[in-house]
């Protein structure tokens, strides 16, 4: 069974696959905070910005098996089928309800399956795209993917120890709120000064899209 707060079509709006096409399937809950407001600031991520609770959300559900999953994902795909589909598994924590099974089951509909996850779990050896978005305070058992993208700034993230690990592409991001405009000052500086990193912006945000 897979709780699913929301599925959506729209563009990756941040990391490698920016402008991308794709259909979002957004599980519910997380390891790292529970949803609640009331219990952010005793969460271990507290500067979430997305409601992953319950399935209420445009496409939500509870889907009985990977086919039922698979088959409501490929439902928001353009028809008649177009270019390269593309699904973006995220949450909330995705890794806590995606199983190897769903990822064979979204592959046979031809999709190219990504994760995005906080690598405190380790995922389906079969997924096509791994995206790891580590959180300070969090045990990452997950050392090593496609991308690492850390919301910047962070304190007591090691980003030199990070960088070290084992992935193909490596974004700070600048964290969104109040002080984005400094975050975003901050990120570029990182970046000139580190160049191992690239800088990742969330452009969706930017162009008024999910």
């Amino acid at each position: 069974m897979f709780k699913v707060k929301e599925m959506f079509y729209s563009l990756q709006g941040e990391g490698f696959h920016t402008g991308t096409p794709a259909v979002f399937c957004r599980f519910s809950g997380c390891n790292l905070w529970n949803g609640k407001e009331k219990d952010r600031m005793s969460a271990v991520c507290k500067f979430c910005d997305t409601d992953f609770n319950g399935t209420s959300g445009e496409g939500g559900g509870v889907f009985d098996s990977p086919e039922d999953l698979a088959s409501a994902v490929d439902a928001f795909w353009p028809s008649p089928n177009r270019g390269k589909k593309f699904v973006v598994c995220t949450g909330g924590e995705p890794l806590l309800q995606l199983t190897k099974e769903a990822v064979t089951a979204l592959q046979g509909r031809g999709f190219f399956v990504a994760v995005e996850t906080n690598g405190t779990l380790i995922p389906p050896p079969n997924l096509d795209w791994v995206c790891v978005s580590p959180k300070a305070g969090a045990e990452d058992v997950l050392k090593s993917g496609d991308e690492l993208k850390v919301v910047f700034p962070q304190g007591g993230l090691d980003l030199t120890r990070l960088a070290k690990r084992r992935y193909s592409h490596r974004y700070i991001q600048p964290k969104d709120g109040d002080a984005l405009e400094e975050n975003t000052r901050l990120s570029v500086d990182f970046c000139l000064a580190n160049p191992e990193w690239r800088l990742s912006l969330q452009t969706h945000k930017n162009l008024g899209i999910r």
